[in-house]
């Protein structure tokens, strides 16, 4: 038998519940207008239901919250046209609070206070008051027929009082008696920047000196077909002051397995802009949550701009609770499939302005192929490269099959021309690339990533009709071997890491210039540039190369050689040093390289014993050769400046004076 040693009742400490508001809660105190602003729209909502049950009769055609500001008085009030209440419900929604435990809470998130307030974390609501008011008055009147107008008050103890009220218009006012140090809320300025942040789209027109103050009116609710482009760039607009216009947007809209409204912008990704920083505003029913939607939208996408507001995803939440939560993982799987999906449908549908909107928004999509296998999947058909190819007839036109999102149709690209960008540039998908060119140099991908600086290489390749990519964007260094991982068969290859058979003259086969040694006429030229540059790392490879617009020479870097450079430098955050190691390939079938055989060998001492004029000037060439092909891949530093510089104008004057 078990001895009973005392029994009673487990008590409440409600009296510790403000002190924890009006200190725990100090740093997020402004968040309590938007939690009465929150009420009142929710008072407003739940008369307009009553009234289309046929419970109330009266007039709701108006509905509207005004706040007023009384400087002398120190009182902030919130008033709206809503459902009021009774004396009972008074008692039952404002006075019977419990906190059990709210010590323990306090302990456990203090740390965290900043980041995730405390409202997050208990829906604190209407007693958020208490942050900025040393009082709290309610006036009210409820809808129900015979009911009193009401009038309670705290002064943040743990009494109050309540008392009847002259009140005679149904709904409820909140009158905050504002303490000492939070004057700042009784500005116009400063509630028009909360009323702006946290309730602009709250569906019931919000007054303030009589002046409405709010949109009201939020565009992500509405249907798609009711908007036009430039309604879309006008929210845009509003959200993202002094912005470039985005390149596209995607409305969401789905009310099953969970509900999510939004507008997501793909803005023109920068070098400089932060992707791992969301610019997302989060909002649940209308009412603002966070521009912090890490946990809510895939990293990948957290380059997005705009609006994704659910119900699902409750006002007050901590950052650990949706990271953890199911819901929230499901919302993001299908964020990202239906900007998958929205994009497969722009490439089907409207190619031109999909490429035309690739520079910015291809970074979207190998950021994402990148990140998420899913999307990845989704995405692999639509990845298109701009291409040095001329893509005039239906045979060379790329033709994609797209997934619908229907499931299992597909839809062919039907234009049997190619869209080109606004510089008349075509592009070109991997696959149809490598179809194009296989008789040519099967599975073999030529690239280029610096237009500019590798121009040089790309005109050799296209002098012998050599199909060359561009993968110039930021990513490209990071997503060129995602590529070689899926196509496991095919060589990538960069058009300053190596010459292509093609691009080789096998024709003009070096001649043997000493039997006795088989010393052949590349093999000078070989010793040549070695003794005049004397730099041993440096491999000096001579080749005839085919057209007539070759150079006299190229640096080249090795694939893999540059590609350890290239990780070297990520892993140590630092810009790629260019490798000591590399190669020099001298264009043998140059006249320049020709002459400049001749000049070298001509007199190989002069009268004094000294090295000839000839074989001085010869050195000096050779050097001027090498600098100038080293310019095509490096900047020089300024002691290489000043060098070029000067041998310049020591060589074109020796050339004159000959």
């Amino acid at each position: 038998m078990t001895t009973i040693l005392e029994q009673g009742n487990i008590t409440i400490h409600t009296e510790n519940i403000f002190p924890i508001i009006k200190k725990a809660l100090y740093s997020e105190h402004e968040i309590f207008l938007r939690e009465l602003v929150s009420n009142a729209v929710d008072a407003i909502k739940k008369l307009s239901m009553v009234s289309r049950s046929g419970e109330y009769s009266g007039d709701i055609s108006n509905p509207e919250i005004e706040i007023k500001l009384d400087k002398d008085k120190k009182t902030l009030s919130v008033s709206d046209t809503g459902i009021g209440m009774t004396a009972d419900e008074v008692k039952q929604y404002i006075n019977q609070v419990a906190f059990s435990s709210a010590e323990e809470f306090i302990t456990k998130y203090k740390d965290s206070a900043t980041e995730d307030p405390i409202i997050g974390h208990f829906g604190l609501g209407f007693y958020s008051s208490f942050m900025v008011a040393s009082t709290v008055e309610i006036d009210t009147l409820s809808y129900r027929e015979g009911s009193e107008a009401v009038h309670w008050s705290c002064d943040g103890t743990t009494q109050f009082s309540l008392s009847p009220s002259d009140r005679t218009t149904v709904g409820t006012t909140i009158i905050l008696h504002l303490m000492d140090g939070e004057e700042e809320y009784l500005e116009p300025a400063r509630i028009r920047q909360l009323i702006k942040t946290y309730c602009d789209f709250m569906p019931v027109p919000i007054k303030l000196d009589g002046e409405i103050v709010n949109k009201h009116e939020a565009p992500w609710k509405k249907s798609p077909s009711s908007l036009t482009d430039e309604d879309y760039l006008e929210f845009y607009r509003y959200l993202y002051p002094f912005q470039e216009d985005p390149l596209l947007w995607i409305h969401l809209n789905t009310d099953y397995p969970f509900v999510v409204n939004g507008i997501l912008y793909f803005p023109k990704l920068k070098p400089d802009i932060d992707i791992t920083k969301s610019s997302i505003k989060l909002y649940c029913n209308q009412v603002f949550v966070t521009d912090n939607c890490e946990e809510v939208v895939p990293r990948f996408l957290l380059p997005l701009r705009g609006v994704i507001d659910s119900t699902d995803i409750p006002l007050n939440v901590s950052r650990s609770f949706l990271q953890g939560d199911r819901t929230v993982r499901r919302i993001a799987d299908y964020i990202a499939k239906k900007v998958g999906d929205s994009l497969k449908a722009l490439y089907r549908d409207d190619p031109a302005k999909y490429i035309a909107s690739w520079q910015d928004l291809g970074n979207f999509v190998k950021f994402g192929s990148l990140n998420d296998d899913k999307f990845k999947d989704q995405v692999k058909d639509i990845l298109i490269f701009r291409t040095t190819a001329k893509l005039g007839n239906t045979e060379e036109a790329a033709k994609v099959e797209v997934q619908t999102e229907e499931g299992d149709a597909c839809a062919e690209v039907a234009d049997n021309k190619p869209a080109t960008d606004a510089n008349g540039n075509f592009y070109t998908t991997l696959k149809d690339y490598l179809e194009r060119n296989k008789d040519k140099h099967e599975n073999r991908v030529f690239y280029a990533t610096d237009e500019v600086s590798q121009a040089t290489y790309i005109e050799l390749f296209k002098g012998q009709d050599l199909e060359v990519l561009f993968m110039d964007s930021f990513i490209d260094t990071h997503f060129v071997p995602t590529l070689e991982r899926e196509y496991s068969e095919v060589k990538f290859v960069r058009v300053d890491a190596d010459l292509d058979d093609t691009l080789i003259d096998k024709e003009k086969q070096s001649e043997i210039v000493d039997p006795a040694t088989n010393k052949t006429r590349d093999d000078e030229i070989k010793e040549m540039f070695e003794k005049s540059l004397n730099k041993p790392r440096v491999n000096v490879k001579p080749q005839a190369l085919k057209g007539e617009n070759a150079p006299p020479a190229m640096v080249l870097l090795p694939e893999e050689a540059r590609r350890m450079q290239e990780i070297s430098a990520l892993i140590q955050q630092k810009a790629m040093e260019f490798p000591d190691d590399h190669v020099l390939m001298v264009n043998t079938a140059h006249p320049l390289i020709q002459n400049l055989l001749g000049l070298s060998q001509s007199t190989i001492l002069g009268s004094d014993g000294n090295a000839s004029p000839a074989g001085a000037l010869a050195d000096m060439i050779c050097n001027q050769v090498y600098d100038t092909a080293l310019m095509a891949q490096k900047g020089f530093d300024a002691e290489g400046m000043k060098t070029f510089v000067e041998r310049s104008n020591t060589l074109l004057t020796k050339l004159t004076e000959r």
